[in-house]
């Protein structure tokens, strides 16, 4: 790819369901380029085909890259650089949507791989991704990292001391970041929805049925309303930087506090 200093292109991470599906329909119905990120490569082949059938009859210059790669494995990070390092020119946006949670145990029962693959995931991936990201961004004085914390990097719940702390990490992470980008131009923006109706919960659990109570008798959140918000916070002017969300369905109070009908 030649390199052109007006192409919007993105990173998605975790791109092939939830939040980071939804994101990338956004991104590409608003002109950018995508570059997707997941593990299953089948959903990113699906995901690929729907946004070229939708961007041919608007955008013929639009390109979707597809990558399969677990974020959590630096070595597949390095690979991904190195194959990938004249696109990586181009891009101006990263989304760190990658994340999960795992179990519901208290500290004393909880599963060490659970634990692992959290931290893995939130806290290290993301770091991975955008230390192999920010130096073209820096170089071309310009750029957009969106991170996908939580409400549960706010306040700590029983059961979800690791998962927290994971989102906790992400919000610390967000706001040294922005420290240390002073002066260069790069924005960073930390998002912190509250419940939304994604696999999380199917994740989490492991559960179907599981899964479907944690939204019984409210109106969570859905993917669309966080790409949207993602996508207004990358389309604000320049010199204008929105630091962090905090964003609830309306039944939900807080952490705890959910109306249920």
């Amino acid at each position: 790819m030649h390199k052109n200093p007006t192409s919007k292109w993105a990173i998605i991470t975790g791109a092939t369901a939830g939040i980071g599906w939804a994101t990338a329909e956004e991104l590409a119905q608003a002109g950018f380029s995508l570059i997707l990120i997941g593990r299953r490569s089948d959903r990113l082949k699906e995901l690929r085909d729907r946004l070229v059938k939708s961007s041919s009859q608007n955008d013929r210059n639009q390109q979707f890259k597809t990558v399969q790669l677990d974020v959590t494995k630096k070595s597949q990070v390095d690979d991904f650089v190195q194959a990938e390092g004249s696109s990586l020119e181009n891009v101006t946006v990263l989304v760190n949507n990658a994340g999960l949670a795992k179990g519901s145990d208290k500290v004393q029962s909880a599963q060490l791989s659970d634990w692992d693959a959290m931290i893995d995931t939130n806290v290290k991936g993301l770091l991975y991704l955008t230390r192999a990201v920010l130096p073209y961004m820096v170089k071309n004085k310009s750029g957009h990292i969106v991170n996908l914390g939580s409400v549960a990097g706010r306040l700590v719940y029983p059961g979800g001391a690791v998962y927290c702390a994971t989102k906790f990490a992400v919000r610390a992470i967000s706001e040294g970041l922005r420290m240390d980008l002073a002066g260069s131009n790069i924005r960073v923006t930390n998002i912190e929805p509250g419940m939304v109706n994604s696999e999380f919960s199917l994740v989490r659990f492991g559960d179907q049925e599981k899964a479907d109570k944690v939204y019984e008798g409210m109106t969570p959140l859905t993917p669309k309303d966080i790409a949207e918000t993602i996508l207004w916070c990358v389309q604000r002017p320049s010199h204008v930087n929105i630091q962090e969300l905090v964003i609830y369905p309306t039944d939900q109070a807080t952490i705890g506090q959910v109306n249920r009908k």
